[in-house]
């Protein structure tokens, strides 16, 4: 596909602005069921809120917003997770020219209480006692804070400024469509504040320019001829701008179905009610999923055996499709490959009718994604971030495993003079909120300055090398990426996660993760049924087994690079925790810090 120019998606959205797009799709489908939330008490039963119930509910929240003083150009603070009511409080703050500022659900007290002094927010709305408590401990250092309201109500009361959500909804309805006129392209639609490896958040400014553009660059890249009625399960922090450009913006814009998971260890439930058409997850949610479906084969041997054999034929046709087209006797296999297993598996798991899978936020190992491919799951990898609202490289019609696709587009993509992966186009964000420095560092002539280091193939797909910060040098110079390393050590199949170690250091070692499902196979089939993962992380069978994947993986990597030593821990690494952002993403300096013994007794007396 010929590659789009800034020009073309800069004529398609001028003008416009997200809420202007939402009316206009609700009055042309009021009817469609737009947000979905399932009832505890009764599985398999759903809430349901068309457009036009979402339409009225955010004119009600807009009104309710309105009397209680917000604001044009002011930040209000939303700490709620994956529910029907974010939807319609964020969309209802837009259309007063306000800026919605979601918060990570699992932040400490001291972390909300710097974003709501950063954010200058009067107004904040919570979900809960548990996310009201951690506002209130930190609310005497927050002297702007005027007005609290929370959805559900705690047991104990209200504290003085703290009101039910509720209240905010009987106060009549706003006029959307005269407060939508009134929206400007450059009106900041949110401020994203990033989970960082290091250092405090940036609040990234992202304009309702910003989102139109996007969307329109993603609706391009997908190659669907509808999206209306699409079903999505939105269950990643609403915090994250993946997520909010997926489950939101896109939502709003084109149309989509948006089926609520508020708690996303509940994923797999809600992907077996939902089947899904479009799906977003981080590679440690696709390695889950593909870890839960090897771990529950491995219980029939002989079954896992040729299924397997099915997916390294299935891998080889795959292939054969990306460079140039598979053949008819090929395609009649797979079709068989599929009838007799693939199908079985995509339908257990609750992905049998996805028509666009996707990665992002972190790399993830090629060959799971070359396992999806193969069983019929189309999963592509995109790169971006939050200051490129989203995406810079993707490629879902031509995906080409190892890569993260070409530019989006209306993106331009290049490399600059030490490798750095550089981008411009109207998708790259406003600027860090109060922090004109840091802003002045990271656009440079128009060109996002992205942090991470790629390559170019003849085609012009690109791969992330590392981060720039996070390249490993050992004490004889050596660079390396401790990205790839990290993810050919998690196709081990014993193994979750991974952290390379290796700077200023001669050699590299490893702090590795036991996969818990994979883990709990091997100890049934080795007589140790319910065996706790830390006991299992010392058994010397499963160590032999595990230092056999690593002697297989280093294979791939020049002898600086291949891992010489690794501790193996059972207990998994969690989503913002000490070793893990939000998203899942690795904090190294938390990793040294927290495995500092260990890994000092790896490089004793050899380093």
């Amino acid at each position: 596909m010929p590659h789009v120019s800034i020009g073309a998606i800069h004529d398609a959205v001028v003008g416009t602005t997200a809420p202007q797009l939402f009316l206009k799709l609700v009055g042309e489908h009021p009817d469609l069921p737009a947000l979905h939330s399932m009832q505890s008490d009764v599985p398999g039963s759903w809430q349901i809120w068309t457009l036009g119930d979402y339409a009225d509910m955010t004119a009600r929240a807009a009104a309710g917003l309105q009397l209680a003083g917000l604001e044009p150009g002011e930040r209000i603070l939303l700490l709620l997770r994956n529910r029907p009511e974010f939807h319609w409080f964020d969309l209802a703050a837009q259309f007063l020219q306000a800026t919605p500022v979601s918060i990570y659900n699992s932040s400490s007290p001291e972390e909300i209480q710097f974003l709501a002094e950063h954010a200058e927010a009067r107004i904040a709305i919570v979900e809960n006692a548990a996310f009201l408590d951690r506002l209130l401990s930190v609310r005497h250092e927050l002297p702007l804070l005027e007005q609290i309201y929370v959805l559900d109500p705690p047991s104990g009361g209200y504290a003085v400024g703290v009101h039910p959500a509720s209240e905010l909804m009987d106060k009549g309805s706003a006029d959307l469509t005269m407060l939508g006129a009134a929206i400007q392209p450059d009106d900041i639609a949110t401020l994203i504040y990033t989970s960082g490896t290091t250092g405090p958040p940036k609040g990234v400014m992202i304009s309702h320019y910003n989102v139109v553009y996007t969307v329109e660059s993603l609706r391009q890249c997908f190659g669907l001829d509808s999206f209306i009625g699409r079903r999505v399960v939105s269950y990643l922090p609403m915090a994250h701008i993946a997520e909010r450009m997926m489950s939101h913006y896109q939502a709003i814009i084109l149309g989509y179905s948006v089926f609520c998971c508020p708690d996303a260890n509940q994923l797999s439930v809600y992907l077996k009610e939902v089947h899904p058409e479009i799906v977003f997850g981080v590679p440690r949610v696709w390695e889950k999923i593909y870890n839960g479906v090897n771990a529950a084969l491995s219980l029939d041997p002989e079954k896992k055996a040729k299924f397997d054999e099915g997916v390294a034929a299935a891998r080889a046709i795959k292939a054969a499709e990306i460079n140039g087209g598979a053949t008819q006797k090929q395609r009649e296999t797979w079709a068989f490959l599929d009838a007799v297993a693939f199908a079985n598996v995509r339908g257990l798991i609750g992905l049998d009718t996805v028509v666009t899978a996707v990665t992002g936020a972190a790399a993830i190992p090629r060959s799971i994604l070359e396992w999806y491919n193969a069983i019929g799951i189309p999963l592509s990898e995109i790169y971006g971030m939050s200051e490129s609202s989203g995406p810079m490289t993707w490629s879902p019609q031509a995906n080409h495993p190892g890569y993260v696709g070409r530019a989006v587009p209306g993106c331009e993509v290049v490399l600059g003079d030490d490798n750095e992966v550089l981008c411009r186009g109207g998708n790259v964000f406003v600027g860090y909120f109060k922090q004109q420095e840091q802003t002045a560092n990271t656009v440079v002539n128009g060109w996002l300055n992205s942090g991470d280091i790629g390559e170019f193939d003849d085609d012009g797909y690109l791969r992330i090398v590392d981060r720039k910060k996070e390249l490993i040098i050992t004490s004889g110079g050596k660079n390396i990426s401790p990205a790839n390393l990290e993810a050919a050590l998690k196709t081990i199949p014993l193994i979750g996660q991974a952290a390379a170690i290796g700077d200023n250091r001669k050699f590299c070692t490893a702090i590795l993760v036991l996969d818990p499902e994979s883990a709990a196979v091997w100890a049934r089939s080795h007589g140790r049924a319910g065996a706790p993962l830390a006991e299992l992380a010392v058994d010397p069978a499963l160590r032999s087994e595990v230092q056999e994947g690593v002697d297989e993986i280093n294979q791939q990597f020049a002898q600086v690079e291949q891992i010489k030593k690794f501790t193996l821990v059972g207990e998994e690494w969690l989503p913002d925790s000490d070793m893990m952002t939000p998203t899942s993403k690795l904090k190294r300096r938390g990793v040294k810090t927290h495995f500092a013994v260990e890994i000092e007794a790896m490089y004793a007396g050899l380093d």
